[in-house]
């Protein structure tokens, strides 16, 4: 077993991918494992590069499979900036994202329920989010880096 993933992490792992009929296996470990070590929004090829630390033997697409077996059991999601590839994010609380365009890092931008209601009360009648993404886009203010966002 993998020692830096906790038993709730293990536990929640094991849950979601029980619910769609999948079952966890080392690799699955390994590459959820990665994505909560460092939150730091990585792209399938960081993954790969760091999951093969622990497990030299992974293939990229045996990571590839898992990060779309997670975003389908509903354990992480896919942030998605314009034509740059996808990268994986494992926070599920409503949330956004900030993109610097200087350093290409993805920030996670907490959002208030407050701001939430508020994007749900400018939807015509009738309609119903089942998500809201926001991303923003900019640079950090020189001086202003916030590199534990």
């Amino acid at each position: 077993m993998i020692q830096n993933i906790s038993e709730h992490d293990r536990e929640n792992l094991q849950e979601s991918l029980a619910k769609s009929g999948q079952k966890v296996t080392p690799q699955r470990e390994v590459v959820f494992s990665v994505l909560l070590a460092k939150r730091d929004h990585p792209t399938v090829d960081e993954v790969f590069h760091r999951a093969r630390e622990t497990m030299p033997g992974l293939s990229l697409a045996t990571v590839y499979n898992c990060l779309q077996t997670f975003v389908g059991c509903g354990l992480i999601r896919q942030v998605n900036h314009e034509r740059e590839s996808t990268r994986y994010c494992p926070n599920l609380a409503p949330h956004a994202h900030f993109r610097d365009a200087a350093t290409g890092r993805v920030h996670d931008i907490e959002l208030p329920p407050e701001v939430i209601q508020s994007l749900r009360s400018i939807l015509p009648p009738g309609f119903d989010p089942e998500a809201i993404e926001v991303s923003f886009h900019g640079r950090a203010l020189a001086g202003d880096a916030h590199p534990t966002l």
